[in-house]
């Protein structure tokens, strides 16, 4: 069956979310592997699914300025999003693309790193999941299991304005903010960057389209989205604009509070090779009584990741038994996350014990 391609051209910000989400749920055995292009009308602010809006984005400013902030359902970290840049989303059947995440995000890569060779531009794929030119980042991939779909999503950076998504993020201090918008001047580029001028979406996409063809060894045919996934994308576009929805596990980052002589309610982080990991715990008597993890991490399949919160729960704060107990449930479950490795949820749940003694 040959690949659909669906270009929706530009689409309102919250629809440059649920439509990818829509058509991975709606998704049956008779549905065509889909590659879907668009860019929103308005800039917006979307986080990654397991990251805390409120830790991550200055949301009385976006709130004051009329951007709004929208949480999806892969992992990575809050960016700022906006017309300039034309969102490249893959939604396939799970034997269409590799079950290694490492080798997954290496076939979405290429055809967006041809592309930019194309136009003269030396792209090239950096593991984990990011595109560099020369050194600085022109664009990072991402990737979950929705519905009966796996989903890969990526863009191309057209221009960025690095000013206002230092604004969007939350930060301790203004002069922190100044050190966030210095680097991300000196180490992001844009094809505005690289040309001195932006190149035609029509062209760019042409390309593109050309490169995953030889990239899947699949014919890429034009299509139209369906009345199902149209339906499915409308029932998101309510959900997505919840509060229930965007504001899950949200609080500041503190020192431990005692509840009484053997209760703790506290929170870690640590900054792994594959993102920022949190952990949120209730101790009880050196155990973990109660958990909430997050961060801006990919973890595959993410429907499972409150599954490895229940399983962390009761385990003592022991580096062989949490150890034992997420390599168990890695195992048992056959989940990926890339760049984070069981050692590193080792040290950042024992690092809890530090914040109460």
């Amino acid at each position: 069956m040959a690949i659909r391609l669906v270009d929706l051209g530009t689409v309102s910000y919250l629809r440059s979310q649920t439509v990818y989400h829509g058509v991975a749920y709606a998704r049956t055995e008779n549905t065509p592997d889909t590659i879907l292009l668009m860019n929103p009308k308005e800039p917006y602010v979307c986080v990654g699914f397991h990251q805390e809006v409120e830790k991550e984005v200055d949301t009385d400013f976006c709130r004051k300025q009329g951007i709004p902030v929208l949480r999806r359902e892969v992992g990575g970290g809050a960016v700022l999003l906006d017309s300039d840049q034309m969102f490249t989303q893959w939604v396939m059947s799970p034997d269409r693309l590799p079950w290694n995440l490492n080798k997954r995000f290496q076939i979405y890569a290429r055809p967006l790193v041809q592309t930019y060779h194309a136009f003269g531009i030396p792209a090239e794929f950096r593991p984990i999941n990011d595109i560099h030119v020369s050194g600085k980042k022109i664009g990072g991939t991402g990737a979950a299991a929705i519905g009966q779909a796996e989903v890969m999503v990526g863009s191309f950076l057209f221009d960025f304005n690095t000013e206002l998504m230092a604004r969007v993020l939350k930060v301790p201090s203004e002069k922190f903010r100044d050190k966030v918008f210095q680097s991300l001047q000196e180490y992001m580029t844009t094809m505005k960057k690289e040309l001195q001028t932006v190149p035609d979406r029509e062209e760019v996409k042409a390309i593109y389209i050309r490169e995953c063809e030889k990239a899947l060894g699949e014919e890429i045919v034009e299509g139209a989205l369906t009345p199902e996934e149209l339906a499915a994308i409308e029932a998101l576009d309510e959900k997505f604009q919840s509060d229930e929805w965007l504001y899950q596990k949200s609080g500041l980052l503190r020192e431990g509070v005692k509840i009484h002589q053997d209760v703790w309610v506290t929170e870690s982080m640590l900054k792994a090779r594959g993102g920022l990991v949190r952990a949120m715990a209730r101790l009880h008597n050196d155990r973990i009584e109660d958990v909430s993890l997050s961060g801006d991490f990919t973890f595959h399949p993410h429907r499972l990741f409150s599954d490895l919160e229940k399983a962390l729960l009761n385990v003592r704060l022991d580096p062989d038994a949490i150890r034992e107990r997420v390599a168990q449930f890695y195992e048992d479950h056959e989940v990926q996350t890339p760049g984070v490795e069981v050692e590193d949820w080792v040290t950042v749940l024992m690092s809890l014990q530090q914040k109460v003694e």
